[in-house]
């Protein structure tokens, strides 16, 4: 029978996504300090389609909006330990779990920051009997916080959950980007948080530009935690990445991402420095069961598999900042499984299976990709064209069709597409994060076949495969159920080994993380979750 956890125990295991994850109380609101001097221009390759932190899945939009906003919990700089945020401590009972509040943070609007805040932006998120209640069109909320069955505030300074079951992910989960506290006056009074910003963070909104895709922010002198060093923020949007690497030599700008090999190159040979980390994220291609219906087949999958030369990819699109993914989940996080290798490349192999199969004479799909750079794949048109050659040498002809990035999320979100190119990084650092968000379709399924229609209602929609095996369905659900980590692990384990028969995807790469810095920047940390953690970073 698994243990009521106390606060240190709990976080042990809530906290073991990583090997190397601890809880970290405390060191949010060491240095406090208010604006300092200069502005901070951040290049990107591309905007973010709302400024809602509830509305989207894009890394793109969490940029931006974890610079304004604060979730309870928050994530080391650089590393993926729990630390205090808008929580400062909490008890765990059971099925109950009891958040203790900071007293000292206030909304940019000059509301002090209570529980209330909390309930509002909780029953926005998830409950269609509120008056103000947001229809989440990211489908973040049910699955951060489908587990919970109720939210109270005892008092101003405490907010007490009832949840269904033990859920290990639980308190990870309230450090998610999408999990970012909203004011409850603001809410109630209708404020358009699409094209707003009103946050308890480091930085407070000022415009955006439509158009360009700038967003400025101003520093918050009122910040409860460390900085902010600078007196503006400015996120400016370059797409094509030599123009972006051009602009950080030149001064320009200061922090850009989305590097690829060739942009990396060119930052070291100029005025900037690159900024590397090993990465908690996965790049892939989807095969969508539900609507291309030679993908049904696993052996047609698994001779895609065989088909698409990962670690050449590796080796030449990314040059030397990926390594080849052989399940969901690259080494850092709980449950990898170190027996599973990646496909080999063998087109005979993957001819033969189609051939079983009965498309021995090949088949023709639409390939969706993207255009701009993601840190899973910075080169999206390259490894595109790449892939496509691949398939091509055993008969299979893939149609590309690249889409700007929001266009490109909306269209296979709706199940638009025979395939498609995509990745994720972390939102939390567990397991559960990869597993159970990317290939569980989290509605019943019919037990004969190995996929849910697109059109079932409660869909999981970033399962872009559609896919849906009860078996891999059952243990996922049991990892999340148990807190007991090498439970877990051991859980795990065998849902990549399910996963690596089945080939729903071609898991494609992992790749490290990259950033390009110029002379000026001082003290700044490639984040694994959340981040940029720019309200650390100084100008010189």
């Amino acid at each position: 029978m698994a243990r009521d956890m106390d606060r240190r125990n709990f976080l042990k295991a809530a906290g073991a996504a990583t090997a190397t994850t601890t809880m970290t109380a405390g060191c949010v609101g060491d240095f406090v300090g208010s604006g300092g001097s200069g502005t901070l221009t951040y290049g990107r390759g591309a905007p973010s389609a709302t400024l809602d932190p509830q509305a989207s899945t894009s890394g793109e939009v969490a940029k931006v909006t974890n610079q304004v906003y604060d979730k309870l919990m928050g994530f080391e700089p650089g590393g993926s330990a729990l630390v205090e945020s808008l929580a400062t401590d909490f008890t765990i009972e059971g099925t109950t779990a009891t958040i203790q509040l900071r007293e000292d943070a206030t909304f940019h609007n000059g509301d002090e920051f209570t529980a209330e805040d909390f309930i509002a932006t909780y029953r926005r998120f998830v409950d269609p009997e509120y008056e103000y209640h947001f229809e989440d069109r990211s489908g973040y909320g049910p699955y951060l916080l489908g587990a919970v069955e109720d939210v109270s505030a005892p008092d101003d300074y405490t907010v007490e959950f009832s949840i269904a079951k033990k859920y290990a992910p639980f308190l990870a989960n309230l450090g998610a980007f999408a999990m970012a506290v909203l004011p409850k006056s603001e809410i109630e009074s209708g404020t358009d948080f699409s094209s707003e910003m009103i946050g308890t963070s480091a930085f407070q909104f000022e415009s955006a530009d439509q158009g360009t895709g700038t967003i400025r922010l101003s520093a918050y002198d009122d910040y409860y935690g460390e900085g902010p060093h600078v007196e503006e923020v400015t996120f400016e949007v370059i797409g094509e990445n030599g123009t972006r690497a051009s602009s950080l030599n030149a001064g320009e700008l200061d922090i850009i991402d989305g590097l690829s090999p060739q942009t990396i190159t060119q930052v070291e040979d100029g005025e900037g420095e690159i900024k590397r980390r090993g990465g908690i994220n996965v790049g892939y291609l989807a095969m969508n069961m539900a609507t291309f219906e030679p993908f049904r087949n696993k052996k047609v999958r698994q001779a895609m598999n065989y088909a698409i030369d990962t670690e050449e990819l590796a080796s030449t699109v990314y040059q030397g900042i990926a390594t080849p993914a052989s399940q969901p989940i690259p080494d850092l996080v709980t449950g990898y499984n170190e027996e599973l290798d990646p496909y080999p490349y063998d087109p005979d192999q993957a001819q033969t299976l189609l051939e079983e199969a009965g498309y021995g004479d090949g088949f023709e799909f639409e390939l969706a990709t993207f255009q701009n750079p993601r840190a899973y794949n910075p080169s999206p048109g390259e490894a595109a064209e790449t892939v496509r050659s691949y398939l091509g040498e055993v008969g299979i002809t893939a149609n590309l069709e690249q889409k700007t990035w929001e266009t490109y999320l909306n269209y296979t979100a709706q199940g638009s597409h025979d395939a498609c190119f995509l990745g994720w990084m972390t939102d939390n650092g567990d397991p559960d994060n990869f597993y159970y968000a990317l290939l569980h379709p989290q509605v019943e399924s019919d037990p004969d076949q190995d996929y849910v229609e697109w059109s079932t209602e409660g869909i999981n929609k970033t399962n872009r495969a559609a896919w849906a095996n009860n078996e891999f369905m059952e243990l996922v659900e049991q990892g999340q159920s148990t807190y007991e980590t090498s439970e877990r692990q051991s859980l795990y384990r065998e849902a990549g080994a399910i996963f690596h028969e089945e080939c729903p995807w071609v898991p494609l790469v992992h790749t490290e993380e990259v950033r390009g810095i110029g002379p000026d920047v001082s003290n700044f940390t490639v984040g694994v979750i959340g981040g940029p953690f720019l309200n650390r970073v100084e100008l010189e």
